[in-house]
C-alpha cells in the first residue's frame, strides 16, 4: 500500500522559497520532525498546522491535500 501524501507542506515551503530548517528554527521544533512532516511519516497537529500557515502567510488548507 502506498504512502498517502497528506500535508503539502514540502510544496509551499518550495514555493515561498523556505526550508525546513528554517520552519524548524521559527517553530522551535527539531529539524527531524520537520522533515518527517515534509515526507508525510507524521502529520503535525492542527495546532502547528495554524501556526505554520501563518508563518507562510497562506490559508491553512493549502497546506492539505483534498480529499475529494
Amino acid at each position: 500500500m502506498s504512502k498517502k501524501t497528506i500535508n503539502r507542506l514540502k510544496v509551499v515551503l518550495a514555493e515561498k522559497g523556505k526550508t525546513n530548517k528554517w520552519l524548524s528554527e521559527k517553530l522551535n521544533k527539531n529539524e527531524t520532525t520537520v522533515s518527517r512532516w515534509c515526507t508525510n511519516e507524521v502529520q503535525p497537529s492542527l495546532e502547528n498546522l495554524v501556526l505554520i500557515a501563518n508563518l507562510l502567510a497562506v490559508d491553512v488548507k493549502e497546506l492539505i491535500n483534498s480529499t475529494l
